[in-house]
């Protein structure tokens, strides 16, 4: 019998996403225990369930009556059983019926007239951050880093555009982002904060999210004496939300509509840079933009894994999975299933039909897939007419989780 690849470890992602091990697991073993082992200073977990092709992935993410959002939250690490009421009441960690009434509530922020504006003010940026890196490049032999020059403030300063945002507040964004997206990070995290017990503390607890509740509050606030085009201004006027749930999609807006870009970007540059002809033909318009771009999401999926936990005893794949048994789905091994995709690991800028599960399926799919598309669209667009060159200088710096596909920096020659 073939052994059971490990990838829960989070280190094992700054080398590379670990897609041989996933192709193990697809073949042989579907839907795999893992060991949840102490590492990086985290405590061992109860373990769970991988489940790495595209069909169980696309089942466990339709039936939130089987596979709960809620009863554990979505991290693979269960979070402090004190902490879980407030981590519970994030959209993201809630079941029909409440998930959608507040997916309702947020989808009327994105006007069609605010997605027009947006993406006059996406292009605009993208054409100076790519000017500035191209002068940057001719000062250090035709090299830059991308991630450095363009896409980490392309995804910030656009999501922050969208929320309104105060020009000086912007950085806390992307501090909010690291703290709590990059925790597995040293890099990125900062140094560990320890409660009493000298345990590590959940940056998704109340404890480590003080400050960002006090800014949205502080923000809509100022939204409703100075109303403006921005979306915390339409929530910050919605009498069906409670202050509570404004401050929790202020949360999920912040983190995860900027890290979705902010890791996706990256990762399509850095495929058309190791792709030469790939490139060419999304140049000469052999390739369609709106079709690459789902290509590059399928080939370098922002989120590897979401968790949900077993609301009842069930069987998947055929392995007995009981109430309670914390499941997660792999959407970056989903995305490269040969059951699904004709020649997987092939670059296709063209493949149509694309099933990618880059933004999830079933009631939780992405709120925000739209506009995440929108702000890739408009970079690589703007990228084909300022960087006619596009090779790789160097390897790419990796995030170090195993949840999110982070590129921390990204060496590219330019010219």
């Amino acid at each position: 019998m073939t052994s059971v690849p490990d990838v829960f470890d989070p280190r094992q992602y700054a080398a590379g996403v670990p897609y041989d091990a996933y192709r193990v697991l697809r073949d042989h073993h579907p839907v795999a225990r893992q060991d949840e082992h102490e590492v990086l200073g985290w405590p061992a977990g109860p373990g769970f369930w991988a489940v790495t092709r595209h069909a169980d992935v696309v089942r466990v993410l339709k039936d939130s009556a089987t596979y709960s959002s809620y009863i554990g939250a979505t991290q693979i690490r269960d979070p402090d059983p004190d902490d879980l009421p407030f981590i519970r009441r994030m959209m993201l960690n809630q079941d029909p019926p409440g998930h959608g009434r507040l997916r309702r509530l947020v989808s009327r922020a994105f006007t069609p007239r605010r997605i027009e504006r947006f993406e006059r003010v996406a292009q605009e940026r993208a054409r100076t951050l790519l000017a500035h890196a191209l002068e940057a490049a001719r000062t250090a032999d035709g090299t830059v880093d991308l991630v450095g020059a363009v896409t980490d403030d392309y995804a910030l300063l656009n999501l922050a555009d969208l929320l309104g945002v105060p020009e000086a507040d912007r950085k806390l964004l992307l501090h909010w982002t690291q703290r709590v997206i990059g925790y597995q990070d040293p890099d990125e995290a900062g140094p560990q904060v320890l409660d009493g017990q000298g345990r590590p503390v959940n940056p998704r607890s109340p404890a480590m999210l003080r400050d960002m509740f006090d800014h949205a509050r502080q923000l809509a606030a100022h939204k409703r004496r100075f109303p403006d085009d921005d979306v915390m201004t339409t929530l910050a006027h919605d009498a069906e939300l409670a202050e509570s749930e404004l401050e929790m999609f202020f949360f999920l807006l912040t983190v995860a509509g900027n890290d979705t870009v902010r890791s996706a970007a990256p990762g399509g540059l850095l495929a058309l840079a190791e792709h030469p002809e790939s490139y060419e033909r999304l140049r000469t318009g052999e390739a369609e933009l709106p079709s690459a771009v789902d290509e590059l999401l399928r080939w370098h999926p922002p989120v590897l894994t979401f968790r949900r936990t077993a609301a009842v005893d069930t069987e998947l794949a055929g392995r007995h999975i009981r109430a309670g048994d914390k499941v997660v789905v792999f959407h970056a091994s989903a995305n490269r299933d040969e059951r699904v995709f004709t020649d997987p690991d092939r670059l296709d800028l063209s493949r149509a039909p694309n099933p990618h599960v880059s933004f999830g399926d079933g009631p939780h799919v992405c709120l925000g897939a739209h506009f995440a598309r929108l702000q890739l669209r408009v970079l690589y667009r703007e990228a084909m007419r300022a960087l006619p060159v596009l090779r790789p200088a160097g390897p790419p710096e990796r995030l170090v989780s195993n949840f999110i596909n982070g590129i921390k920096s990204l060496p590219t020659q330019v010219t």
